[in-house]
Formats: structure tokens, sequence, C-alpha cells
């Protein structure tokens, strides 16, 4: 079951091209938005919301044409904004209440159903003061309960972690990532820094300049970027020639070889070579590249 679904979505603005045919599906659960900034993932967002109308190509959201169904479409949706939003001389209550009301909730529900959103984001006696007097961690919770308190079955979240210290961007990670595990809401969340989409995401979709680089499962990224580092006593250069020779990609670095897996056989292949050249082996450690260095492979066209 697809979430949400593009074929040959277009988006161009007199200037720029800000999303380019993008063909992606996303499947239910946490799946990270990569790009730089301008890349086109706030865009993208708001024409999935039915905010925006695309150029060209379709879009559904929930089995929900964007074009056609653009209200039905954020009944069902959370949608967390980027940019500053919140009215400073409420209260986080006050608000989440009325966008709770908005939604069509009766108003005791969108109290108890506030309440409950605004202690699940970590926000206890404080919901009562008035925004205007919040750190920033704390208004993105609020930014957070509103996206939650209608009970949707998809969240948007636009750059969450924007603003905060070290610890808020943990806290915040490990709210969306028990969002999408023990609320069983999907969940979309754009990000630059890929790092942290690395630790709470299933699935990856890597966008620049509004075209698709790489959509794949986080295990699928990893897989395809194995690494062994190789470290001999010497001979280093006969080593990687003869591992070239054998057809695998090999880089020097320092007094070490790392050698991209290309399967089971890479490593009968270092053990020969080493045989083979009388060299003794010193070190041989598997690794993996973090999504950083898949996004810097792709953007590069390696």
């Amino acid at each position: 079951m697809h979430i949400l679904a593009t074929e040959g979505l277009t988006k161009r603005f007199p200037t720029v091209t800000a999303v380019d045919q993008l063909s992606v599906t996303v499947g239910p659960g946490v799946t990270g938005l990569v790009g730089a900034n301008g890349a086109g993932k706030s865009t993208l967002i708001k024409i999935l919301l039915g905010l925006l109308p695309p150029s060209g190509g379709t879009a559904r959201v929930l089995d929900l044409d964007v074009t056609a169904q653009g209200a039905e479409i954020r009944r069902l949706v959370g949608y967390m904004p980027e940019h500053e939003c919140l009215p400073p001389d409420v209260s986080a209550t006050e608000f989440v209440v009325h966008l709770a009301q908005m939604s069509g909730l009766p108003r005791t529900a969108a109290r108890e159903r506030a309440a409950d959103v605004l202690r699940h984001v970590g926000l206890a006696e404080e919901r009562y003061r008035a925004v205007g007097g919040y750190s920033t961690g704390m208004k993105q919770r609020v930014k957070l309960a509103q996206a939650l308190v209608h009970d949707p079955k998809l969240i948007f979240l636009d750059e969450p972690t924007n603003g905060l210290d070290p610890r808020g961007r943990d806290e915040m990670l490990t709210l969306i990532r028990r969002i999408g595990t023990e609320f069983g809401i999907s969940v979309l969340v754009t990000s630059h820094l890929l790092g942290e989409l690395e630790r709470i995401c299933d699935h990856v979709i890597v966008i620049d300049a509004g075209r698709l680089l790489r959509s794949s499962a986080i295990g699928e990224f990893t897989q395809a970027t194995q690494t062994v580092t190789v470290e001999v006593e010497d001979g280093l250069e006969p080593l990687a020639a003869r591992l070239t020779e054998t057809g695998l990609t090999v880089s020097p670095q320092g007094r070490m070889l790392v050698v991209k897996v290309a399967g089971p056989e890479t490593f009968d292949a270092i053990r020969d070579a080493a045989v083979d050249l009388d060299l003794c082996l010193i070190r041989l450690e598997q690794g993996r590249h973090r999504i950083e260095d898949v996004f810097r492979e792709e953007a590069a066209g390696v």
C-alpha cells in the first residue's frame, strides 16, 4: 500500500523549476525526504497538501488526487511547517484546541485531545503559558502537537529539528520515531541533515534541484555501500593494483586501502591477493558508509 505516489510531478516558477519530473512512491512507516536547502522539499509538501497546483504530472496522497481532493487530504493529513507560525499571545493549549475544532472536533473532545497530544510531545504545565515566551524547542513541540491533534493517518514534518540544540534534536527525533512506531501514524519528514534521518527512518528519498536521485530502504542504502578497510605491513601499492585488476573499486587512504564490496567474493579476492603477493595482512575490517556518503556519491553521479 502506498501512502503517496507521484508520476512525472513538476512545478515550475518563473525563474526556477522546483520539482522536476518526480516519480516516486512512499509506503507506510517513517520516510525521510532528503535534500539541500532549495532542493524542492517544501514545494513538494505544499503540492501534496493541495495548497500549490502542479505544473505537470500527477500526485496522490492516501489515494486522493492532490488537484481535485485537497480539502479531503488536509482532513486526513497533519502538517508541521518549517517556518515560524505560532501566535505569540495565546497559550499552546488554546492554539491546539482551536486547530482541533477547525478540524471538526467538538470543543470538549478538542480540549481532551489537545491535552493528550501536548503531554505526548512533552509539554506539561508550560502549555498554559503564552507561546511568545517559549524556547525554540517548545515551539517546535507545539507545531508537532497541532499536526497530531486531529488523529491523522499521515503527517508531513518540514525540517522539524531546525534551530534546536543537540539535546533538543535528539528529543524531537525520538518523538518522531515514536509517532511512526507506537502511534501507527505514517510520517514524511524532510531534512538537509542526513545523519538525523538515518536514525529514525525506514526509507529515504533523496532529491536535488527537484529531481529524484534515489529512493531506497535504509538497509539498501548501507548495503549498497559496504566497504572493507585493508591494512598490510608492506606492499600496499601492489595489492591495490592486483585488486583493481580483479575489477574491484579501491581507494588508498594513507597506509590503508578502502575496497568497495561487490559481493562475498570480495573477501576471498583480498585474501588470495595478499597470499599471492606474500603480504602480511594486519587489518581487514568491514564498514558501512553513512547516508551522507551515499548522498554525496549520488549527487556527484558516482
